[in-house]
């Protein structure tokens, strides 16, 4: 990886979703513009904010997919995240794990 780069692995799948009730919403549904969570599987030498490991949350529309061996991934730059959900920040005194 180079410079301010992430290379993140999607949580969901694209295609057929299922919402918390339960009902099927079909791919082609039209819905609004949403964040996605994704897992970060490695980072640029000059990327300060996250860590490989973390889950941050990315707008789906401003990505560029890659595949390697066949798996999948969105590569991106550290200013195009929103929000990072990290296991080292849980710990901290009046923490909730999130920053934005």
């Amino acid at each position: 990886m180079l410079h301010d780069r992430v290379l993140v692995r999607t949580d969901i799948p694209e295609g057929e979703r299922r919402s918390s009730g339960g009902i099927v919403i079909p791919a082609t549904a039209a819905v609004g513009r949403r964040l996605a969570w994704a897992e970060v599987v490695a980072v640029g030498q000059n990327v300060r904010t996250v860590e490989v490991g973390d889950r941050v949350l990315y707008d789906p529309e401003d990505r560029a997919e890659v595949e390697v061996r066949g798996v999948a991934y969105v590569l991106m730059r550290e200013r195009d995240l929103h929000a990072v959900a990290a296991e080292r920040l849980e710990g901290a005194e009046d923490s909730t794990g999130l920053y934005l």
